[in-house]
């Protein structure tokens, strides 16, 4: 984080909360010398602010459409260098416990000038939080996946997830439109999303909505099921542990 200016960037999905925050900070001003690098009203239009423009500390609104700040904290600890997060929150005295067990900093609104000034000074030594920390404020699975390619962050929606495959320390994740690579273990994508994915081999989830039926493909004199899925061509290997799917999902 740099000792110099402080670099901010606002994350709220109401434009008079961010104008307020512009209006606070400026007040802030007197003690810290910072500057505003964006502001963005979703956690999408976030992340392509910071994939030009570094930042130093986000403050980042709870509750916003499609993807909540908690997820996009999530998000954000994949960048190279991510920045500090500072929560500003409406929630109410128990659920700011939460926040305080997890060691991450929070700003409670209507915000003032001094709170605010105080937590940019602490986001100043911060240490990012982990991902781990930021999963167990959250009582939902994320909305989105995220891979790192080039410096950028892209969001891939789980409900265009068509499998996901463990590949040595990576997982891929495959599309309709490409394949992505994160760094996550599918065991824990497995507990996560298990309303959504079905394990059909021990290196592979496949999302349930996507299986269109089984083929048995014989090869090297032994008989095989395999999947046909929705959206891609390619056939995805059943387990003999795993072959309990064919009957349970009736297309045999």
């Amino acid at each position: 984080m740099s000792e110099e200016k402080l670099r901010v960037l606002i994350v709220d999905d109401e434009p008079p909360a961010r104008a307020r925050l512009r209006d606070v900070l400026a007040d802030c001003g007197a003690e810290i010398e910072l500057e505003v690098v964006g502001e963005a009203s979703t956690g999408r239009a976030a992340l392509d602010t910071l994939a030009t423009a570094k930042a130093d500390v986000v403050l980042l609104d709870i509750r916003m459409p499609e993807m909540d700040g908690i997820e996009l904290a999530q998000h954000l600890q994949k960048l190279e260098d991510p920045p500090a997060i500072v929560f500003t929150t409406a929630y109410d005295a128990y659920a700011i416990r939460a926040f305080e067990v997890h060691a991450v900093d929070y700003v409670l609104k209507p915000i003032r000038t001094s709170r605010l000034a105080e937590a940019l000074k602490r986001a100043r030594s911060a240490r990012a939080p982990s991902v781990e920390s930021l999963r167990n404020m959250s009582n939902r699975a994320p909305a989105f996946l995220s891979a790192q390619e080039r410096g950028r962050i892209h969001l891939i929606p789980v409900e265009d997830v068509i499998y996901l495959k463990a590949e040595l320390k990576y997982v891929t994740v495959r599309t309709p439109e490409r394949e992505y690579l994160i760094e996550d273990a599918l065991g824990r994508l497995e507990q996560e999303y298990s309303q959504r994915f079905v394990r059909v081999h021990r290196n592979c989830l496949v999302a349930r909505e996507c299986i269109r039926g089984f083929e048995r493909k014989t090869g090297d004199g032994e008989a095989q099921w395999q999947v046909v899925l929705e959206g891609c061509e390619e056939r995805i290997a059943v387990s003999r542990r795993q072959q309990h799917i064919v009957r349970e999902f009736g297309r045999p």
